[in-house]
């Protein structure tokens, strides 16, 4: 996965190496965002740091909850001695440690929590394809959900910070022909797919062709639905790249869900951001090695 510098190099084997990997990454990223916001605090900007120990306390969370679903599961809290070998690289600072203050924004310090979380997306996706057991691969697959999850929310900080940076002059209002605009963009992402999955092994052909079909059936609710969705003239035209469109797709979706205020209507859309943000994450990973073959 080019997403983890390395593979993990063997299957886990047991819920208690689960939850003492699970308790170490999170107590990782807790502990080098905090040592960032302290940096940052130490050289006078106040309002990264503040940024940077929201990170860190959500990253406690989630320790947290780790650690009550081991005692739940398993009567005792994660035993780092359960791990057989050393985890691939999945929290990367970026920079961020070293940097100067005045050259980052909350825009950048979000971005790098955003991939971090796709890269913890990426390895926990791999533990459940390569789990012996069922109930190693449920339990991976639930942090996999989980990791999307957080995916999602530092997606959404992000995009307000990029617009409080940028000094909006204005609120975009949400309008009809969003929808238009997304199933075009839906539509767009099926065709490039298309000649992708023709290239592909059958197990990844089998996932682009998934995504293509998916893609199809979301424009087709788009252009049926009675749901305002944001609408954007700031771009000539959809991107070229897979990826990227759909990164622009996940978005537009997590932006509607911020403007949306009928309850069935978010629902949908919620719906669709999830599928969104689990598709750009496995793109992500995989497309770049399908396109250098």
């Amino acid at each position: 996965m080019p997403l983890l510098k390395d593979e993990p190099p063997d299957a886990v084997r047991s819920l208690e190496e689960l939850f003492a990997i699970a308790a170490a990454m999170e107590h990782e990223a807790a502990t080098r965002y905090a040592e960032i916001a302290e940096r940052m605090r130490r050289e006078g900007n106040p309002k990264l740091a503040d940024v940077f120990e929201r990170l860190s306390a959500d990253e406690q969370g989630h320790l947290d909850g780790v650690v009550h679903w081991s005692q739940k599961t398993k009567g005792h809290d994660p035993d780092p001695a359960r791990i057989r070998w050393e985890l691939p690289e999945t929290f990367d600072d970026e920079g961020a440690a070293t940097t100067d203050p005045k050259l980052l924004g909350a825009y950048r310090a979000l971005s790098m929590a955003v991939r971090n979380e796709e890269r913890a997306f990426a390895f926990w996706s791999y533990v459940a394809a390569h789990a012996r057991v069922p109930e190693i691969q449920r339990a991976a697959e639930t942090m996999a959900h989980e990791e999307l999850g957080h995916v999602a929310t530092l997606r959404r900080e992000r995009r307000k910070a990029f617009h409080a940076e940028r000094r909006p002059l204005g609120r975009r209002q949400a309008d009809d022909d969003g929808g238009k605009d997304l199933a075009a963009l839906e539509r767009r992402l099926a065709d490039l797919l298309d000649p992708l999955a023709t290239q592909a092994s059958p197990q990844e052909r089998e996932r682009l062709e998934g995504f293509a079909a998916e893609a199809r059936r979301n424009a087709d609710e788009l252009a049926q639905s009675l749901i305002a969705m944001p609408g954007d003239r700031s771009i000539a035209g959809p991107p070229d790249d897979p990826v990227a469109l759909a990164e622009l797709l996940t978005d537009r979706y997590l932006e509607a869900g911020d403007a949306l205020r009928d309850e069935e209507a978010l629902r949908r859309v919620q719906a669709m951001a999830g599928r969104a943000i689990a598709r750009l994450a496995w793109l992500r990973s995989d497309l770049p090695e399908l396109q250098k073959r």
